[in-house]
């Protein structure tokens, strides 16, 4: 089995269950129904749960019946689905082979018997349409167990080589995968661009580097109702109004933070699918973000590394539980482990996610932190989650790059991150730090300049930017001649630097701006 103490702990999710239906259709865009990745678990609370997959998975009915959570050693304690720290997930989506697009369900989970508070929608499928599962949990290590048969007709894998991954599971997933990244090569299937966040760069996807943690890609999006007396039911618009009072039960997810947290402090917008258990609804999933990353982000891509605690056997790497889990999230599996160096993810890592987070600070302090009892504000929270993944704890990236953390978190009395430091630059936390060891980025006339050093076009002349962290200044330098027509030199221009302002003209004016 999974050593789930190899894994780092959680943050209670019990803030979440606070919101009440009725204002979630309201607050939905403005608030975050994130929890952090690192949790703890209240004395005693049983970890290791057991999710009952019902017969013909994949189907009409196998989807609208609910899934039912156990124990898996009832000696441990019982497991609620009502329970933050215990609740299991289910993400569904199906791909049309006729239309080349994708819809998604999410099947209900129910704690082993009893009834749901509502009965599920029972989704009606497309014919011929290829129908997959991911599944996510708050607590330890979830286990999936059949119903006769269920788990080989489902295609299901829950780990390799007598190893489950933890909190991770699907069904059919590389089936989904391929037949929707056949039609994406078709252009049946277009993933949406990702866009420009308000920081001048692309916006962020679940394989960016500056979003990613020590196990990238696990969890869903899937939230359920969880009514006063413990009972379930799908997240729909029928069933808000009729449970009244009723509260949000929602995944710790890297996928979540994405969606909602950054995309929303960002300016954002995730690839969103028809819900076919809530008409006229869109919704975010798992498989919408893997098949935008794996289409739009851009190098270096983070895929999931051989030091990821869900892909370890024992501790110990292991090629055919990694390749098993990459399958499952539309991952390249490597032939070798020099493929999947932790070294190289952390290294990606380390000069990829401090940047932006320094970058990003003036937007993310201002933002609401995902959870308030381990972090103040957006920025916080992403700079413990960082540390958390970076030392010795996560992918012990200090040891293997031989460097210390480029992050340094500054937590109060009670544990809570307040403030945080970014390459010995301040990066203001919510208490006004400036933010001085880390350059900024600029935005050249809608161009991205990391760290504001580079080369951009402006005017048609090929200009040089470089940053001077001792005196916060970005000079500009344009001084290349384009060649003509016929090869020739073209007249040289006055560097748009050093142009007094009534020979500026006001198309010509070049827009820089740090982006922090």
């Amino acid at each position: 089995m999974y050593d789930g103490a190899a894994r780092r702990r959680r943050l209670s999710p019990l803030m979440l269950l606070g919101i009440s239906v009725p204002l979630l259709l309201v607050l939905i865009s403005a608030t975050v129904f994130v929890v952090p990745r690192l949790r703890t678990h209240a004395a005693g609370l049983n970890g290791d749960c057991t999710l009952i997959v019902p017969a013909n998975p994949l189907s009409a009915q196998g989807l609208a019946t609910p899934y039912q959570l156990v124990a898996t050693d009832p000696a441990n304690g019982a497991c609620n689905e009502a329970n933050p720290n215990q609740a299991a997930f289910v993400q569904g989506a199906v791909f049309d082979p006729a239309t080349g697009q994708i819809s998604i369900y999410n099947p209900l989970i129910i704690d082993q018997g009893t009834v749901p508070a509502a009965q599920p929608v029972v989704p009606q499928l497309p014919a011929q349409g290829i129908v997959a599962l991911w599944f996510g949990s708050n607590g330890n290590n979830l286990t999936l167990q059949a119903t006769n048969g269920s788990l080989q007709q489902g295609r299901c894998v829950n780990g390799a080589n007598g190893t489950i991954f933890g909190q991770f599971a699907y069904c059919n997933a590389p089936r989904f995968f391929a037949a929707a990244t056949r039609a994406i090569h078709a252009g049946r299937l277009v993933p949406p661009p990702l866009g420009t966040a308000k920081d001048g760069m692309p916006c962020p996807t679940v394989r960016d580097f500056g979003v990613v943690d020590m196990d990238q890609s696990d969890n869903v999006v899937t939230q359920y109702l969880v009514t006063a007396d413990g009972k379930t039911a799908q997240m729909n618009a029928a069933n808000i109004g009729a449970l009244q009072g009723a509260k949000t039960q929602v995944n710790a997810s890297d996928n979540r933070l994405l969606a909602i947290a950054l995309d929303g402090a960002l300016g954002c917008t995730p690839w969103m699918a028809p819900d076919l258990a809530d008409p006229g609804h869109m919704v975010p999933a798992l498989p919408l973000n893997e098949l935008q990353a794996a289409s739009l982000q851009r190098a270096p891509m983070a895929q999931v590394p051989l030091g990821d605690p869900m892909v370890l056997n024992n501790n110990q790497p292991d090629l055919n539980k990694l390749n098993a889990y990459r399958r499952g999230v539309d991952q390249r599996p490597v032939q070798n482990m020099n493929q999947a160096s932790t070294k190289t993810y952390c290294a990606d890592l380390a000069k990829t996610a401090p940047a932006r987070m320094q970058a990003d600070a003036a937007i993310t302090k201002a933002r609401p932190s995902p959870a308030a009892d381990v972090a103040n504000s957006l920025f916080t929270f992403l700079a413990q989650r960082f540390v958390a993944t970076f030392d010795a704890n996560g992918l012990n990236c200090a040891a293997l790059l031989k460097q210390q953390d480029p992050v340094t978190v500054t937590t109060d009395a009670n544990g809570v991150a307040t403030d945080a430091t970014i390459n010995g630059g301040n990066g203001g936390g919510g208490n006004g730090g400036g933010g001085n060891g880390t350059p900024p980025n600029c935005s050249v006339n809608g161009t991205a300049v990391t760290g504001c050093t580079g080369t951009v076009m402006i005017n048609g002349q090929s200009c040089t930017l470089a940053f001077d962290n001792a005196t916060q200044q970005v000079t500009i330098t344009c001084g290349q001649q384009q060649p003509g027509p016929g090869g020739q030199p073209q007249p040289k221009q006055t560097p748009p630097a050093q142009q007094q302002p009534n020979q500026q003209q006001p198309n010509q004016q070049p827009t820089t701006q740090p982006t922090q």
